[in-house]
């Protein structure tokens, strides 16, 4: 079992900066940092959830086209802690942020509200 608890969204003035984390608990925690895929997915209000960040087991990156070059993903294995720093914050960001690993395949966490407001 993993659970995974987010955590760092907030309100934010488009250009602006949040520090996502993503905490991991539970019998398979350890084993999902270090084996599987890991990403972090959002939901805009009337839209699917999309994954827009994932990480592998040996720390090779992907973004979504609409992120690349602003958001960067990282991970702390030893503190079962995934991380999302995301500069340049648009409009279009705003959504509910969630991690799992890239196959969804754990519940989901209650994720952490970002809204960016001009």
């Amino acid at each position: 079992q993993v659970q995974f608890v987010e955590s760092g969204g907030g309100l934010v003035q488009p250009g602006g900066s949040l520090r996502l984390s993503c905490a991991a608990s539970g019998t398979s925690a350890a084993l999902v940092f270090a084996l599987q895929d890991i990403g972090w997915y959002r939901q805009a209000p009337g839209k699917q959830r999309e994954l827009v960040a994932q990480i592998s087991r040996d720390r090779v990156t992907e973004y979504a086209d609409s992120v690349k070059g602003r958001f960067t993903i990282s991970k702390d294995n030893a503190a079962k802690t995934m991380y999302l720093q995301m500069n340049s914050l648009k409009s279009e960001d705003t959504a509910v942020y969630y991690c799992n690993s890239v196959q969804a395949n754990w519940s989901w966490g209650q994720g952490t509200q970002v809204t960016v407001f001009s």
